[in-house]
C-alpha cells in the first residue's frame, strides 16, 4: 500500500487511504502547464547507469526471481516515499481507495492508524464503527492481527491483514498506555458509512459540532445543521470538535470557515509550479458571523482541521481549546500517469490568513487544557436551609431552587459533557459568555424600542 512512515493515517477498510492534504484531481499536463523541460540534457548520465546496474543484479542475483514490473513500481514507490511522508505512488487498487475517501463510505473496521516504531498505532476510531464500539482508543498500539506480530510488516501489508468481508471477524491486541497486559479485541468487519458532521444541541443553548473528517459533503452538512438551529431554536455559542480529525478535502475546510467567518482570507498556498498558489477567500453570505465560537483541537487534529482553527484564530473569530495540533501544513495533489495509477505528490504549502505555516508546528491553543477524566468529590455541606427552624426565603420556593442545582457535575442530564472533560471546559465557557451577553442585550434592546417610540411620535 502507501505507507511506511510515523504517524501517516489510513483508515482500515476495504481499501480507503485516508491523505491529510486537499484532494485535488488534476491531469498530469494541462493546457495551462508550463511547457516540459527538455530532459533529454539534463538527466545524469551516470545516476542512471548506476541505476541500471543494480536493476540487472538484482534480476539476475537475488535469493527469489522478482518480475521487471515489480521492480520498476517499488523504485517508483521508494523514489517517492523518499521525499515526505505524504507523497505516494498510487497503483490501481490505493487511487480507488483515494476516490472512495471523499464519498465517506467505505468497508472495514473503522480505525484511523498510522505507522509507529514497527507497530500500528490507532490515531483516533471513527464515530459509530466496529473498533469504537469495542472500545479501542486513540494511541492505543496494534501488536498483533489473529495472533500474528505486526512487527516487521509495513503499514500497507497490515491494512490489508484487516481488510475483509463485512461479518468476518478479526481478532487484534493492542498495548495500551498505563496498562499493563495486552488488551485483546475482537472486531466483526463491517461497512463504514462515515457521516463526517455530527450534531447535538447542549444544554444552555449551546450547539455542538463533531466533523470527523473534510469530505465533499461536510460543508453542506454543517451548512444544513446552523441553518436548522438559526430557523427553530435560540443559540448562545457553537463547540466545532475537531479533536482526531485528520483533515481530508482543502475545499471542505474553507466553506466550513466560510460558514462562520463573512469576510477576509481563509487559507492561501505556495508551491514552486505557479498553478499551486491560491488564494481563498470568505463569502458575505454566512449564517452564524457573531455567535460566540469555541473550537476544540488535539495532538490529532491535522491539515484540513488545521486550516480552519488556524484561519479562525487569525480572525479572532473563535477560542482555540485544547492541545497542539498535529501540524501537517503540505497540500497534496493527484496527478494522473495512466488510467489506472497515479501520483500523489506534495505540491504546496499552506498558510493561515496571516501568513503562518503550520508545517511540524501546529496550532496553538488560546487556552491549554489536557484531556482528563475527573472524579467529583463527594462532600456533604450543611446549609441555611438544613437548620431547623430557618427563615423561608419570601422571593423563592423549592422548584427554582432546585433549578439552580440542575447543572452541577452529579446532577447533569447530558451525558457527553461528563465524560468529556475538554468538552465541559469549552461549553463552561460558552455558558459564561451566553449569561453576561443577555444583559448587554437587554440593554440595547430597550434603547431600541425608546428609539423607535420617539420616531413614531414625532412621525405622527
Amino acid at each position: 500500500m502507501l505507507r511506511k512512515h510515523l504517524l501517516h493515517p489510513l483508515l482500515i477498510t476495504m481499501g480507503l487511504t485516508l491523505t491529510f492534504g486537499s484532494v485535488n484531481a488534476e491531469e498530469a499536463s494541462t493546457p495551462d502547464s508550463p511547457t516540459p523541460r527538455d530532459l533529454s540534457k539534463e538527466l545524469p548520465l551516470q545516476d542512471l547507469r548506476t541505476f541500471t546496474e543494480i536493476f540487472e543484479r538484482i534480476r539476475s542475483s537475488y535469493v527469489e526471481e522478482v518480475d521487471d514490473h515489480t521492480l520498476f513500481n517499488n523504485a517508483i514507490q521508494g523514489m517517492l516515499e523518499s521525499l515526505d511522508p505524504h507523497s505516494a505512488y498510487l497503483r490501481e487498487e490505493d487511487f480507488t481507495d483515494l476516490q472512495e475517501n471523499t464519498s465517506g463510505k467505505f468497508g472495514g473496521l473503522g480505525i484511523e492508524v498510522g505507522m509507529e516504531n514497527g507497530l500500528i498505532r490507532v490515531i483516533t476510531p471513527i464515530d459509530d464503527t466496529p473498533a469504537q464500539r469495542a472500545g479501542i482508543r486513540p494511541g492505543d498500539l496494534i501488536v498483533s492481527l489473529d495472533g500474528e506480530a505486526v512487527m516487521g510488516l509495513n503499514l500497507g501489508d497490515a491494512v490489508e491483514r484487516m481488510r475483509g468481508e463485512p461479518g468476518t471477524v478479526i481478532t487484534i491486541e493492542v498495548r495500551r498506555e498505563g496498562v499493563a497486559e495486552l488488551l485483546s479485541f475482537a472486531l466483526e468487519r463491517a461497512e463504514i458509512k462515515v457521516a463526517s458532521v455530527r450534531t447535538e444541541k447542549l444544554s444552555g443553548d449551546i450547539g455542538y459540532v463533531r466533523i470527523t473528517q473534510f469530505q465533499e459533503k461536510t460543508g453542506r452538512e454543517l451548512n444544513e445543521a446552523l441553518h436548522a438551529w438559526k430557523t427553530d431554536s435560540e443559540l448562545n455559542g457553537v463547540i466545532l470538535d475537531l479533536r482526531n480529525n485528520p483533515g481530508g478535502v482543502l475545499q471542505a475546510a474553507v466553506e466550513v470557515v466560510d460558514s462562520f467567518v463573512s469576510d477576509g482570507l481563509i487559507v492561501y498556498t505556495k508551491g514552486r509550479n505557479p498553478l499551486s498558489d491560491m488564494n481563498y477567500a470568505a463569502q458575505s453570505d454566512t449564517l452564524f458571523p457573531d455567535v460566540p465560537l469555541v473550537v476544540l483541537i488535539n495532538g490529532g487534529s491535522a491539515s484540513a482541521s488545521e486550516i480552519v482553527a488556524g484561519a479562525l484564530q487569525d480572525h479572532k473569530r473563535a477560542v482555540i481549546v485544547g492541545t497542539r495540533s498535529f501540524g501537517k501544513g503540505s497540500v497534496q495533489t493527484v496527478l494522473p500517469v495512466t488510467e489506472t495509477s497515479a501520483v500523489k505528490l506534495t505540491t504546496a504549502r499552506y498558510f493561515t490568513p496571516d501568513g503562518r505555516s503550520i508545517q511540524a508546528q501546529g496550532i496553538s491553543p488560546d487556552i491549554a487544557i489536557e484531556q482528563s477524566e475527573v472524579t467529583p468529590l463527594e462532600q456533604r455541606f450543611y446549609k441555611e436551609s438544613d437548620l431547623p427552624g430557618h427563615l423561608s426565603n419570601p422571593t423563592s420556593d423549592k422548584e427554582e431552587a432546585t433549578d439552580k442545582t440542575a447543572d452541577t457535575p452529579k446532577n447533569r442530564k447530558d451525558d457527553l459533557i461528563a465524560r468529556d472533560f475538554q468538552l465541559y471546559e469549552a461549553h463552561t465557557l460558552l455558558r459564561g459568555v451566553s449569561i453576561l451577553a443577555p444583559k448587554k442585550t437587554a440593554k440595547a434592546t430597550s434603547k431600541n424600542v425608546d428609539a423607535v417610540s420617539k420616531t413614531e411620535t414625532t412621525n405622527d
